[in-house]
């Protein structure tokens, strides 16, 4: 697999915005963090060609560019979809970033990012087949298979949090309204806000999900019960994916990838949705963390 010099990678977040440099033997050599400018297209421009300047004057270098995204660029008409950045919706954020910084770069969604980033150098690493998901603020997956990422005909392959759940119980039919205008996504399920709703339905009450996290390890009854059935729900989900790519290794990122009881509960859940005899599926926390999206942007030059 080559590498040329220097990779520069831009984590577009709705909050943040971070740019990481590595070098040519994969080590982070510089992290530059900013908050993101809300709502404002032109001012997300600028601010990420001032980090890529900023990092090519500290390493005295000029890189090659990838962007991990909210949403993606439609491969038919060059413009952002889907991304829950809304601000970022129908505009040519490729071509006017390229041009803005002279030179090509690429582009992939977050999920896709981390998930290559997992997979070439982290929790997946020496797997032929990586699904990667991302359980935060929404709910996104990328599927890398021999090492190159799998973006499909239209651009969209791992768009998992935009699936219906499976095998959904009358309780949860038609499900909650998710922001891309259907109901019932595996995102209002399996998000961290999916989860705290789950939990303020229930309970009565609202709290923040690492709240309700430590009032199930305190044995609150009503917090056991709503990690219960996101594990159960969590479980349907990923038996379905299984049931299509069967993966070496399933890596979970985001916030709720730090919650180690979502690791002893979902896998013994799963047997029952796969069309198996046996059901050896392996479930990893990401060896990246957080840092796993910027890196795994800089890795699109990876060839």
């Amino acid at each position: 697999m080559s590498r040329a010099g220097l990779r520069i990678g831009i984590d577009l977040g709705g909050t943040k915005i971070a740019a990481y440099a590595l070098d040519d033997a994969d080590r982070t050599i510089t992290v530059l963090r900013q908050p993101t400018p809300r709502f404002d297209y032109d001012a997300t421009l600028k601010a990420i060609a001032e980090m890529v300047a900023a990092i090519e004057a500290q390493t005295g270098s000029r890189g090659s560019i990838g962007v991990g995204m909210p949403g993606s660029l439609s491969p038919k008409t060059g413009r952002v979809r889907n991304a829950n950045s809304i601000w970022l919706n129908d505009k040519p954020f490729g071509a006017d970033l390229q041009k803005l910084l002279g030179r090509e770069i690429r582009f992939a969604n977050d999920a896709n990012c981390f998930a290559l980033s997992e997979a070439r150098d982290g929790a997946g690493q020496g797997c032929r087949c990586v699904f990667a998901v991302i359980l935060g603020t929404g709910c996104g997956a990328g599927l890398v298979i021999d090492g190159k990422l799998l973006e499909g005909r239209h651009g969209i392959a791992g768009e998992w949090g935009h699936t219906p759940l499976p095998w959904a119980e009358s309780p949860e039919y038609p499900g909650p309204d998710c922001w891309c205008g259907r109901k019932g996504c595996v995102e209002t399920w399996l998000s961290g806000p999916g989860f705290a709703a789950d939990y303020a339905r229930t309970s009565g009450r609202a709290l923040r999900t690492q709240e309700i996290i430590q009032a199930a390890r305190q044995g609150e009854l009503a917090a056991l019960k709503t990690l219960g059935r996101y594990c159960d729900r969590l479980a349907r989900a990923l038996g379905m994916v299984i049931d299509i790519v069967d993966p070496d290794v399933i890596v979970l990122g985001g916030g709720l990838s730090d919650v180690a009881e979502i690791y002893d509960l979902t896998p013994p859940r799963i047997s029952r949705h796969i069309f198996s005899d046996y059901a050896d599926v392996i479930i990893r926390p990401p060896r990246h963390g957080a840092d796993s999206g910027g890196r795994g942007a800089a890795r699109l030059w990876d060839d």
